[in-house]
């Protein structure tokens, strides 16, 4: 979801106590790269435990270097950008919104990952070329605070419909379409639900009752909405764009466990997003690139996904975490759209987006 793309949920997993990746790897592109170095350029919600890198490491002999470069839709770009001298070996990532824009650009070469015939076919938005593995799976939702809504004595919205009622006049806060992959997501699912034709009046509506946008996730979650921990309640926003998966963030490392997240999920504003890695084109170090893509799909590192990113597992044999399931928001009907459909209209869609909102 995609993950997240996660989410951007590495920041939700720092919060709540996880330890980010730092030992095994460097965001510093200047450092110096040898023949026993591989490269992950991601955006910036990637996350690993150390020991599972560490294992990787051991096995394989490589040491993993990790670039991070901001919102996925800027990690795309930049990879896009740079693609005739690539950062790095593998990209983790891409999405199914954005991901047309990286396979028209030319930025992978082919690979069938190992244990790819374990990831479900509808994942596989690329299974005749494999020029990008499937890693995860995610539902991009708008959140609510609960607390808020019990002391004001009102219910949280479902649908997208519901936005645009007075009651929630100027409680959300989503992300810029242009420059957020939950914010495009979010776009996408008011498309899929009102139609091609339909969905700019909506956002007419939506912006005439008081949406907020901002750049990132990392923004909109952790400084505008109320609910976050990160934010310790400073932001005034208690609905967000974010994660079905976003709830069991918020709970971890509470004792003792509560019956129920703080956060909430509206489960009729929810779009399906597929992340994707991938083999950049012109990596210096291509067979650790085939090594270190073949380990992201292993079930070492696809069952320690889950509490690190606060996205899905790619792999149907992979087992999820208890607090995972427990807290978390399963969506049996997320909206969707033909990646063939994104692919012809996303970035007309940005551009009248960015004409009807942001002007």
């Amino acid at each position: 979801m995609s993950t997240t793309s996660r989410i951007t949920a590495a920041a939700l997993a720092a919060v709540a106590g996880v330890t980010a990746l730092a030992g095994c790897g460097s965001s510093d592109s200047g450092d110096r790269v040898d023949a026993k170095t591989v490269t992950l350029v991601s955006h910036d919600s990637f996350n690993a435990s150390k020991s599972v890198l560490a294992a990787f490491e051991k096995e394989s002999g490589y040491k993993v270097r990790v670039i991070r470069g901001g919102d996925a839709g800027e990690a795309v770009n930049k990879a896009i950008l740079s693609k005739d001298n690539p950062q790095g070996d593998v990209f983790f990532g891409i999405d199914n919104t954005l991901l047309s824009r990286g396979l028209n650009a030319g930025l992978f070469t082919p690979y069938e990952a190992k244990g790819l015939g374990s990831v479900p076919a509808g994942l596989q938005l690329d299974k005749d070329g494999h020029r990008v593995t499937p890693l995860d799976y995610g539902d991009i939702c708008v959140n609510y605070d609960r607390a808020y809504f019990t002391q004001h004595r009102l219910a949280p919205p479902q649908t997208f419909d519901d936005l645009l009622k007075p009651q929630y006049k100027g409680l959300l806060v989503t992300e810029n379409s242009a420059t957020s992959s939950p914010g495009l997501a979010f776009q996408l699912g008011t498309i899929a639900t009102h139609g091609e034709a339909g969905w700019p009046d909506y956002w007419k509506k939506l912006k005439a009752n008081g949406v907020e946008v901002v750049n990132s996730w990392e923004q909109a979650y952790n400084e505008r909405f109320s609910g976050s921990a990160a934010g310790k309640g400073k932001g005034d926003k208690p609905l967000v764009v974010s994660y079905a998966s976003s709830p069991p963030a918020e709970v971890m490392g509470k004792k003792p466990a509560p019956k129920e997240a703080p956060t909430g999920v509206a489960t009729g504003t929810c779009f399906r997003q597929i992340e994707f890695g991938g083999l950049l084109k012109g990596a210096k170090n291509e067979k650790g690139g085939k090594a270190l893509l073949d380990f992201l799909l292993s079930k070492t590192f696809q069952e320690d996904m889950p509490l690190q990113m606060f996205v899905n597992p790619a792999r149907k044999d992979a087992t999820v975490p208890e607090l995972f399931t427990r807290y978390g928001t399963a969506i049996e009907k997320p909206t969707t759209l033909a990646p063939e459909t994104i692919t012809k209209n996303r970035d007309q869609w940005i551009k009248q987006w960015s004409s009807l909102v942001l002007k």
